[in-house]
């Protein structure tokens, strides 16, 4: 009796482990393979892939567009038939708008950039372009929430050294908030941003105290 090993269900002939989790929605093996090889080479430290689409048109295309995510950019890579390869990429905090256009067999992507930029990729298989359209939403998301928070950081700089404890933007050790000697244009400028929505009426009350306790 003969010793098999089993393969799990993600196992596909000729292609690494790592790339398994990029073969989910019907892309080529050796397309992943080959792209992801080449991107490898392109990555920063800290950066890695989170997806891979591989364009297949109803006929057959033996240059197909393929768009590749990773935690810090969208890179749209394009090669011609004599092997020459053209990667244009954006860091997500140029992404402006991501749009999902669905047909009866595939589904077109549309990528906008704050430059102007314009990536479309079309005939992608549609739960491949519903991934990349989910991860560009939930980028777009993390985006959104960094200038929110850095759009705080710069109020409470602007209003005179207001700071609350533990949030972000707080002054380093041996620093000092608002003078003591001007109690009521801290005040003034702590209800600012309380009315602003930068802080939620119990810091506001908390950081009055602390004011109030300095007079």
């Amino acid at each position: 009796m003969t010793d098999q090993t089993p393969q799990t269900p993600n196992q596909t002939p000729g292609v690494p482990d790592e790339l398994a989790r990029f073969l989910t929605e019907d892309q080529d093996p050796q397309q992943v393979a080959k792209i992801y090889e080449k991107v490898s080479q392109l990555l920063t430290r800290g950066e890695h892939v989170s997806y891979i689409a591989v364009q297949k048109a109803v006929t057959y295309d033996p240059t197909p567009e393929i768009v590749i995510l990773t935690n810090r950019r969208f890179i749209h890579y394009q090669q011609n038939m004599l092997g020459r390869a053209h990667f244009n990429d954006h860091i997500w905090r140029e992404l402006k708008e991501a749009r999902l256009e669905e047909g009866m067999m595939r589904a077109t992507l549309t990528l906008f950039a704050t430059n102007g930029d314009v990536i479309r990729i079309d005939n992608l298989v549609k739960e491949q372009a519903r991934r990349l359209y989910a991860i560009a939403q939930e980028m777009e998301e993390n985006v959104r929430e960094e200038l929110r928070l850095r759009a705080m950081e710069e109020k409470r700089a602007e209003a005179g050294g207001v700071y609350l404890p533990g949030m972000m933007g707080a002054p380093a050790a041996g620093s000092t908030a608002a003078p003591a000697d001007e109690p009521l244009q801290a005040l003034s400028k702590l209800k600012q941003l309380m009315e602003a929505g930068l802080i939620t009426p119990e810091e506001f009350e908390t950081k009055k105290k602390e004011i109030l306790a300095r007079l």
